[in-house]
């Protein structure tokens, strides 16, 4: 698995992916639920969409909105299985395991928690996952 801090970097080159940001209600959403419960509807998500060794609508699951994590899903390259293996090198064709599950819902809670942090003059502590 790649660090949060490694795929930052590698993201940060992509037009694509550096054009997400949360909304201030996506935002709002964040604080009011907290990291736990981000991290879990994260974990939900991705075993629903993503988990399987072969996902129905590989490449076209995840919405570009709708929900908070959706977003930092395309922001963080794991919308997909196809963007899992480019940037967390996640092989596709098998099922995921949790620990690839909880360390992309981390992921992607870090991000959604960077944007609210960003947006709203807040302190946030990564160690709360």
């Amino acid at each position: 698995m790649i660090s949060y801090q490694e795929l930052k970097i590698r993201l940060s080159a992509s037009a694509f992916r550096s054009r997400f940001k949360l909304d201030t209600a996506g935002r709002r959403y964040a604080l009011e639920k907290g990291p736990e419960q981000i991290c879990f509807q994260a974990k939900q998500i991705l075993r629903a969409r993503l988990a399987s060794a072969e996902p129905v609508n590989d490449g076209k699951q995840t919405p570009m909105r709708g929900h908070v994590v959706f977003i930092a899903q395309h922001a963080t390259g794991s919308c997909c299985r196809g963007c899992l293996e480019k940037w967390h090198h996640i092989p596709r064709h098998r099922v995921l395991t949790e620990e690839e599950i909880s360390a992309v819902a981390r992921i992607i809670t870090q991000w959604i928690f960077e944007q609210v942090q960003a947006g709203e003059n807040i302190s946030y502590t990564p160690d709360l996952l």
